[in-house]
């Protein structure tokens, strides 16, 4: 019998939000003696300076502490041991979720899509717009790991399900 993930989803979701933060994946990896549950968490919002918030150690620790809790007795997680690790989704998060690619708008995008565009499927540039399931990408110098001499077009417009994998560039 396999292990279902949703009901983790559940008692994440209900435990990051009556501390205001979201849950942003839920994941079970390995096997056997070696599992390990990752709740990767996030605060929404922005702060002073218009950046979003972040996720704090503390954040983490509580969340950790009351899902552990629950998990354990209401016996969720079945098939022996695990590790319960919980996170936040780092600064150089991945994108999967329309709300992500909403919230992140101004940011610097890294992006691999499902299907050579322009003789590439490798993009940097600044994630310009989001909007009706389509992603405007201001392209900065184009492209890594270009197979084709062609230069690259100043705008990349993509639907959401082109692209394979989005990871936000840490800009420090």
């Amino acid at each position: 019998m396999a292990f279902e993930l949703d009901p983790v989803r559940e008692i994440a979701e209900r435990v990051a939000a009556s501390s205001g933060l979201e849950v942003v994946e839920v994941e079970m990896r390995g096997g056997g003696n070696k599992r390990m549950l990752r709740i990767v968490i996030d605060k929404p919002g922005l702060g002073p300076t218009d950046k979003p918030v972040g996720v704090t150690h503390e954040d983490c620790a509580n969340i950790s502490r009351e899902v552990s809790t629950i998990l354990d007795v209401e016996e969720v997680v079945t098939g022996g041991s695990y590790v319960l690790e919980v996170s936040s989704p780092g600064l150089d998060r991945k994108l999967t979720r329309p709300a992500e690619y909403e919230r992140f708008v101004g940011s610097l995008v890294r992006l691999t899509t499902r299907n050579p565009v322009n003789g590439n499927r490798h993009f940097i540039g600044r994630l310009e717009s989001f909007q009706n399931g389509r992603v405007t990408l201001e392209l900065d110098g184009g492209r890594k790991k270009s197979r084709s001499p062609q230069p690259a077009p100043e705008k990349l417009e993509l639907d959401l399900a082109e692209i394979e994998k989005a990871n936000l560039v840490p800009e420090i």
